[in-house]
């Protein structure tokens, strides 16, 4: 890297991580908690954002003994549209997300397995939710589903070959869970 370059770089980086947070307000709580936030950034300008306040979640890319890959199908109000996505939901005050992860997945599915940590990974830039990453093999059914009166799940076993292609498609909200855990797993 020339000097000016590595200069460059230096100064950015530092601006980048002098940002001071003035304040913080919640401006909606619902279903979803969103807080406004300002900040003083590196520059000295002020700016405000909306931050998803979301709590810690789980999920988990979950194969059967024979390969297939154990879906939850379920409608989804963003989208406004049926999806076929990972077993997941949100960790308890005080609940440790493997355990989140193995109660999650029995009460969607009615599935467990061997089930592993494999990373975290941020929601987005603009949230505080932190998604803990799972795999879980040689996955089968113990009991029936119990999801919550919210959500009606049909339970879908896909072959790997077309999860790889729905995991492409975008039609899947947590992809990221779908790559770590493909990836973690040699499989992708």
């Amino acid at each position: 890297m020339c000097f000016v370059n590595r200069v460059l770089w230096i100064y950015t980086v530092s601006v980048m991580n002098s940002w001071k947070k003035l304040k913080e307000e919640t401006v909606f709580e619902g279903f979803r908690k969103i807080s406004r936030v300002i900040f003083r950034r590196g520059d000295g300008k002020e700016e405000d954002y909306d931050v998803l306040m979301d709590g810690e979640v789980v999920c988990a890319l979950v194969l059967t003994s024979e390969q297939k890959v154990v879906l939850a199908k379920q409608y989804r109000p963003g989208p406004e549209k049926v999806l076929l996505e990972l077993p997941g939901g949100a960790v308890d005050d005080g609940e440790d997300p493997q355990e989140a992860m193995a109660r999650e997945l029995l009460e969607e599915t009615g599935y467990a397995g061997e089930l592993e940590f494999v990373g975290m990974s941020w929601h987005d830039g603009y949230s505080r939710r932190l998604r803990y990453n799972f795999v879980v093999k040689n996955a089968k059914r113990v009991s029936e589903q119990n999801p919550d009166d919210v959500w009606r799940i049909d339970v879908v076993e896909m072959p790997l070959d077309a999860f790889r292609e729905h995991l492409r498609s975008g039609e899947l909200t947590d992809s990221t869970t779908g790559y770590t855990g493909l990836e973690h797993l040699g499989l992708l």
